[in-house]
C-alpha cells in the first residue's frame, strides 16, 4: 500500500473527532496547517490537541489545505461543502474527507466537481477530544468509503488509515446507512440502557450502582462478541415467566419510563433466545405471555 506523501491538513471544525484525528495525522508525520473553531470549548481542544495550530474561518482553512478534514455534525455537513464550493475555496488535486459515519462520498459531490478526492473516513469509537482519545484511535477501525471503482481512493483512505494507527475496513456507500444504524444502535443506546440500569439501582437505594453492575456488563459484552446468543442467560432465556412478570410489575411501580424499552428488549431476547434453542419451545408461549401483558 503506497503512502500519502506529507499532506497540509486543515480540520473543519475543531470538535472532538476533528482534533483527535487531525492530531493523528499530525503524529503520522502530516502538518496541521489551519483549523477552524470559533466556540469556547472548541478553542481549548484546538490548543490542547493542536498546539500551535491558528484558527481560521473555514474557507480560509481549505484554501490552505492539501487535504481537508470535515468533521461536522452530519445535518451540517452538506451545507459546508456546497458553500465552500460556491465561493470556489476548493481546488483541483485536494483530498477532501468527512467523518460522518451515515453519508457516504455523494455528499461531498460539490468538491468531487471540483476535482478533489473525496473519502468518507468514520472511526468507530466515541471520543472526548482529549489526548487519551489518541490511545482509543489505535484501538479502533475507521470505516472508509469512497467512489466505486476509484482504486486510488480507496487506497489513499487505507494508507490513512493505516498511517493514524487504525484498522481499515471497507465500507461500500450502499451499505453507509446500515452500518451507521448498527453502530449508534449499539453503542448509544447500550449508553442509555446502562444510564438507566444505574439509575434503576439507585432509586432502590443500592449504592455505587456503577461498581456493582460494571463487571457483570463487561463480562456480558465480552461473553456476547465471543459466542453470541449462545452467551444469552437470565429469566427470558431461562423460560422463567414468573420472574419475568416481577420485573414487568417494579418497573410500573418504580420507572414507568423505562417500561417500554424493557418490554420491547426482553421481545427481542426471546426471539434471539428461541431461535439459538435457548428458550425452550414449551416455555416459551408463557415467556411472551409475561412480556407483552397489561397490568
Amino acid at each position: 500500500m503506497s503512502r500519502p506523501a506529507r499532506l497540509g491538513v486543515g480540520v473543519v471544525s475543531a470538535g472532538r473527532v476533528g482534533v483527535v484525528l487531525g492530531a493523528a495525522l499530525a503524529r503520522a508525520g502530516h502538518a496541521v496547517v489551519a483549523a477552524s473553531g470559533v466556540s469556547r470549548e472548541s478553542v481549548r481542544r484546538a490548543e490542547e490537541m493542536l498546539p500551535g495550530v491558528p484558527l481560521l474561518p473555514p474557507d480560509e482553512v481549505v484554501s490552505k489545505a492539501d487535504l481537508v478534514l470535515f468533521a461536522l455534525p452530519d445535518d451540517a455537513l452538506s451545507g459546508m461543502v456546497r458553500g465552500l464550493a460556491a465561493t470556489g475555496s476548493l481546488r483541483p488535486g485536494q483530498i477532501v474527507v468527512h467523518t460522518s459515519g451515515a453519508s457516504g462520498v455523494e455528499v461531498l459531490g460539490p468538491a468531487a466537481d471540483h476535482g478533489a478526492l473525496p473519502l468518507a473516513l468514520h472511526p468507530v469509537m466515541t471520543f472526548t477530544g482529549r489526548p487519551e482519545d489518541l490511545d482509543r484511535l489505535t484501538a479502533c477501525s475507521i470505516g472508509i468509503t469512497a467512489a466505486d471503482g476509484d482504486d486510488t481512493a480507496w487506497n489513499v483512505g487505507e494508507a490513512l488509515v493505516v498511517e493514524m494507527g487504525s484498522d481499515p475496513v471497507r465500507v461500500p456507500s450502499a451499505a453507509r446507512p446500515a452500518y451507521h444504524a448498527a453502530l449508534t444502535h449499539g453503542a448509544n443506546h447500550l449508553m442509555t440502557l446502562v444510564g438507566d440500569a444505574v439509575e434503576l439501582l439507585r432509586r432502590a437505594d443500592i449504592g455505587t450502582p456503577e461498581r456493582l453492575i460494571g463487571p457483570l456488563l463487561s463480562a456480558a459484552l465480552d461473553n456476547a462478541l465471543r459466542h453470541g446468543d449462545r452467551a444469552l442467560t437470565g429469566p427470558v432465556a431461562r423460560g422463567d415467566a414468573g420472574t419475568v412478570r416481577k420485573h414487568m410489575e417494579v418497573l410500573r411501580d418504580k420507572a414507568p419510563e423505562m417500561l417500554p424499552a424493557y418490554r420491547e428488549l426482553a421481545r427481542r431476547t426471546a426471539y434471539r433466545a428461541a431461535d439459538s434453542g435457548l428458550l425452550r419451545a414449551d416455555l416459551a408461549p408463557d415467556v411472551f405471555d409475561a412480556i407483552n401483558e397489561e397490568r
